[in-house]
C-alpha cells in the first residue's frame, strides 16, 4: 500500500497546479462547513449568555392582561418568598428612558432592581459596586450602568461617582454612578452593538418614588435546585391567585425552557447551514473526477505498458483511487487548517471563547473522503479496463 501512496505522490506531482486547484475546491468545502458550525457556536453561545445576563433563566411572575385590574406588590413578593421551594426572588422594574450626560442624550432601558437582584439576574460589577439595602430602603438617587455606556460617554470604562441625569417617571433626576456593570457577551455586543440599548439600574423603591406607584412589573423568581421549574411555576400562580381573589390574574413564564428553545432553534440553522456549505464538497468532488479522467486520458500509453508488464485491473484501479483519495486528504488537511484559523480569527473579532466543533468536523472530513473517493472509482475503472494493445496505439 506503501507503494501505491508514492506512486500517487508522484503522478500528483507531474501537474502542480492542477492539483492544487483541485484539492482547493475540497479544503474551501470543508473550511466552510467548520466556520458555519463554529461560527454558529459562538452564536448559540453568545446568546445563552446574553439570555442569562438579562435574568432569563428562572422564572418570571407577571400580571395577566385578562385581568388589568391585578398587580404585583410587596403583599405578593412576600408570600413567594415563604414558599419552601423559592430560592429568592426580587421585584423587577422597567421603563424606557433616556440618559443625559456630558451634552449627550442616550436611549436607555431603566432597571428598577432590589439589592438582592445580582443572586437572582446576572449582574456583575467590574467597578464600583451593587446597590445595598440601606439605598433601597432610603429610595437613593444611586445607578449602576453598563460598561459600554461608560466607554462611549466618558472613553473608559471606571466612572464610578460621576453624575449623569435620568428621566424617571417622567422628571429628569441627577444620579450618582455607584457601579459599572459588566456589559452582556462581547459576540453581541460587537455585531449588533448599536441595536443593543444602554441599560441603567436604579433602586426599584426609587422608580416606585418618581412614579408614585407601589406596584411591580415582574417578579424574578429563582427556584431551588432539584425542583420541577413548571410546577413550582404553577404553585405560585396558585398561591398569588389565591391571595388576590382571582383566577387568571399572573402568569409564569420558565425563562430557561424558552432559552432552551431558543438554542434549540440556533442548532438547527447551524445544520442547514453546514448542509449548504457540504453542497461545495459535492461540487469540488466532482471535479475530482474531471481531473482523474483528464488524466486517464493523459496517461493511457503508461497504463498500456503497466498492464503489458503484468499489471493486473485491481491494481491500475488501487492506483488511480490511491490519488483521488489523497487529494481529498490534502484538501481536507488544508480545510481543517482554514476553518480553525477562521474560527479562532473570528472569535478574537467578537471576544468570544474560541469553540470547536470537532463532531462537524469530522463529518466534513468523512463527506469529503467519502465523495472523493466515490467519485474517483469512475475514472480508476475506466483505466483498469482499458486494452493494452489498444493504450500502446495511442499517440
Amino acid at each position: 500500500m506503501i507503494e501505491y501512496a508514492k506512486c500517487a505522490f508522484e503522478n500528483l506531482g507531474r501537474k502542480v497546479l492542477r492539483t492544487v486547484l483541485t484539492a482547493l475546491g475540497i479544503s474551501i468545502g470543508v473550511a466552510s462547513v467548520i466556520l458555519i458550525a463554529d461560527i454558529s457556536q459562538f452564536g448559540t453561545s453568545a446568546i445563552s449568555d446574553e439570555m442569562e445576563s438579562l435574568g432569563l433563566s428562572g422564572v418570571s411572575i407577571t400580571s395577566s392582561q385578562k385581568e388589568p385590574n391585578v398587580v404585583l406588590n410587596a403583599e405578593d413578593l412576600d408570600a413567594i418568598k415563604k414558599m419552601n421551594s423559592v430560592q429568592k426572588a426580587a421585584p423587577v422594574l422597567t421603563q424606557s428612558t433616556k440618559v443625559y450626560v456630558r451634552n449627550s442624550e442616550t436611549q436607555a432601558i431603566l432597571w428598577g432592581v432590589d439589592s438582592n437582584a445580582n443572586s437572582i439576574i446576572s449582574i456583575e460589577a467590574i467597578y464600583g459596586r451593587l446597590f445595598n439595602r440601606k439605598e433601597v430602603n432610603t429610595c437613593a438617587n444611586v445607578c449602576m450602568v453598563d460598561e459600554a455606556f461608560a466607554q462611549k460617554t466618558y472613553c473608559r470604562k471606571n466612572i464610578v461617582g460621576k453624575k449623569i441625569d435620568i428621566l424617571c417617571g417622567g422628571i429628569q433626576q441627577e444620579f450618582t454612578v455607584v457601579g459599572i456593570i459588566k456589559t452582556g457577551t462581547g459576540l453581541l455586543q460587537n455585531i449588533i452593538g448599536s441595536y443593543i440599548p444602554t441599560f441603567v439600574y436604579v433602586p426599584y423603591t426609587t422608580v416606585q418614588q418618581a412614579t408614585q406607584r407601589d406596584s411591580f412589573d415582574e417578579i424574578a423568581v429563582k427556584i431551588r435546585s432539584g425542583n420541577d421549574v413548571d410546577q413550582i411555576g404553577n404553585q405560585i400562580i396558585h398561591r398569588l391567585n389565591t391571595l388576590n381573589g382571582t383566577s387568571d390574574g399572573f402568569v409564569s413564564n420558565n425563562l430557561a425552557k424558552q432559552k432552551d428553545g431558543l438554542t434549540h432553534i440556533m442548532d438547527i440553522v447551524t445544520l442547514i447551514l453546514s448542509a449548504v456549505g457540504a453542497v461545495s464538497l459535492l461540487v469540488a468532488s466532482l471535479s475530482i473526477m474531471t481531473m482523474m479522467l483528464v488524466s486517464v486520458t493523459e496517461r493511457t500509453r503508461e497504463i498500456g505498458i503497466k498492464k503489458a508488464l503484468g499489471a493486473t485491473r485491481g491494481a491500475v484501479m488501487l492506483e488511480f483511487l490511491c490519488e483521488a483519495v489523497l487529494i481529498s486528504l490534502i484538501g481536507s488537511a488544508f480545510g481543517i487548517a482554514f476553518g480553525l484559523a477562521g474560527s479562532w480569527a473570528a472569535s478574537q473579532i467578537f471576544h468570544s471563547a474560541f469553540h470547536v466543533r470537532f463532531d462537524m468536523m469530522g463529518i466534513a472530513v468523512a463527506f469529503a473522503l467519502l465523495s472523493g473517493t466515490v467519485f474517483g472509482v469512475y475514472p480508476a475503472y475506466m483505466a483498469s479496463r482499458m486494452n493494452p494493445v489498444d493504450a500502446l496505439r495511442q499517440e
